[in-house]
């Protein structure tokens, strides 16, 4: 680690972490090591989402203020049911988590950057972050070191559907079917959407035809 008192980067120098929604993920936050608030950048191609439409009140989501600037390109934005225009240069505030927001990529390149944090409140990562640190090392072919990612996020945020989903998805690809259907139930059980989910989703192949298997 640089012994200065500050750290430079490019964001196409950091790994961009692919969505099932098209869009990348630079990970400013982890890339950096900050603690005190987050940030990340989104980047997706003309037509693409490159900002998913959610809000900040999911189990995935930190309740955070966000502010994102259009660092380059030109993006739609959906904030609670209104549009509004984003060319490079336009900064948008989103103080009530309540509000469903989203973009569409219009020109090619768009890149949006995303900083949020809890007004007085010590920053916490989110819980939907886990799986930014743990999809490289499936992408690497090691789903068991992305299980170890959601295990130390579920110590931080017990109970978290969102992180049970997920470690539940990782440990079936790791060939941990025992644990996966304890994870993938626990999380059913905290958010009933989640069944839905599961019976679509190819990463339960292996464990789907348990008699076991919620639903």
């Amino acid at each position: 680690m640089s012994s200065k008192p500050y750290a430079v980067g490019r964001l196409e120098d950091m790994p961009l972490v692919k969505s099932s929604a098209d869009f990348g993920v630079s990970p400013v936050r982890l890339h950096f090591g900050i603690n005190s608030f987050g940030i990340n950048a989104y980047s997706a191609r003309a037509g693409e989402r490159v900002i998913e439409e959610h809000d900040e009140l999911g189990h995935g989501a930190g309740r955070h203020e966000e502010l994102y600037f259009v660092a380059s390109g030109h993006a739609t934005f959906e904030l609670g049911g209104e549009e509004v225009d984003a060319p490079a240069g336009t900064v948008v505030f989103v103080r009530d988590p309540a509000v469903r927001r989203g973009a569409v990529a219009k020109e090619a390149d768009t890149t949006v950057l995303v900083v949020g944090g809890v007004p007085g409140r010590a920053f916490e990562p989110s819980p939907w972050e886990a799986w930014l640190a743990a999809k490289p090392l499936l992408d690497a072919g090691q789903p068991d070191r992305g299980a170890a990612v959601f295990l130390q996020a579920l110590e931080r945020h017990p109970g978290n559907s969102n992180v049970l989903y997920n470690l539940a998805c990782f440990e079936s690809l790791s060939g941990r079917p025992e644990d996966a259907l304890a994870h993938l139930t626990a999380a059913i059980e905290l958010d009933p959407r989640m069944l839905e989910w599961a019976r679509a989703d190819e990463d339960f192949a292996a464990i789907r035809d348990d008699p076991r298997f919620p639903g």
